[in-house]
């Protein structure tokens, strides 16, 4: 079972989490210098590592309204990995599962995390600029920049590493117009028949990406995404405003300069008993992606189709 969390947001849940005009949180004016070069545009695609990569697909297009986008295996002479992507309106998930038995870095993840959150993917412009900047500042660059192509044109990639086991890819889409990425195949999972049958869930766009963090480690996190990527913050809450009788947290929402990507960082904080965020963090193993928000314009008619 993945771990990850999925928050539906409308304009009013957005707005009293995301709004200026609660006191009770701390909002935050000052973007800082706009970068010189090099834009985030969006989130891109979201990556899980998982053991059945077709099942786990399967359950988002049955139960949450996807559409199979793409596909990666042995009949595309990936031999290590096999991939499903689906899609829905903007949001691109990705479940990839290995399939040799030797240990490697993502059996590993999947031994130490459980189905997780590997990759949390953006869509840029001047990538050479952003992965110049994030090393000069301090960056890990994991995967140095990569140009791939197929019919359909090439698209630059990188990665960088960020809390925990978790990777920023960002992705430079410009010249290609496939549907996915160079290697992948357009794909149908043999239930699209049976997937036409069912309501529109009415997801938009991904509105955030949690990572929660060890206590004492949010700001440290925070203090990365500023200097490394140029994000700024957008607001923050501590555990005298967040908390209820028995648990309590803190949390620092990160932004890009234009303020389309939305990265909260939480910590836990002392209370009567553990907070939800330290057990995600003993259950996780480590820091990791705790939820990701989605974006609808009608959440009660959306649950009530899961």
């Amino acid at each position: 079972m993945i771990r990850e969390k999925f928050f539906f947001s409308n304009y009013f849940i957005k707005n009293f989490f995301f709004g200026s005009n609660n006191s009770t949180m701390t909002s935050y004016t000052d973007k800082g210098p706009k970068p010189e070069r090099g834009r985030f545009i969006q989130f891109d695609h979201v990556t899980f590592i998982v053991g059945n990569a077709k099942q786990a697909a399967t359950y988002y297009c049955v139960h949450m309204g996807f559409e199979s986008l793409a596909y990666k295996g042995l009949e595309t002479g990936s031999r290590d990995i096999v991939s499903h992507v689906v899609k829905q309106n903007k949001i691109i998930f990705e479940f990839q599962s290995q399939l040799n038995p030797q240990h490697t870095e993502m059996s590993e993840h999947l031994i130490r995390h459980g189905d997780g959150v590997k990759v949390v993917a953006f869509d840029v412009e001047d990538i050479e600029y952003i992965v110049e900047m994030a090393r000069k500042r301090g960056g890990k660059i994991v995967q140095e920049i990569r140009i791939d192509s197929d019919e359909f044109g090439s698209v630059k990639t990188a990665a960088v590493q960020t809390y925990g086991d978790t990777v920023h890819k960002l992705v430079d889409r410009r010249e290609y117009r496939g549907t996915f990425l160079p290697g992948y195949k357009k794909s149908e999972l043999e239930i699209v028949d049976f997937l036409a049958t069912l309501p529109n869930i009415g997801l938009l766009h991904i509105d955030h990406v949690v990572g929660n963090q060890p206590e004492n480690q949010m700001e440290k996190v925070a203090q990365w995404y500023e200097k490394v990527l140029q994000f700024h913050r957008f607001w923050s809450v501590d555990d005298t405003q967040m908390h209820t009788e028995y648990s309590a947290l803190r949390s620092i929402v990160m932004a890009n300069y234009e303020e389309t990507i939305k990265m909260p960082i939480n910590e836990p904080a002392p209370a009567k008993r553990k907070s939800q965020i330290q057990e995600y963090v003993d259950y996780y193993g480590g820091a990791g992606v705790q939820h990701i928000a989605l974006r609808t314009e009608d959440i009660i008619s959306g649950k009530n189709y899961f």
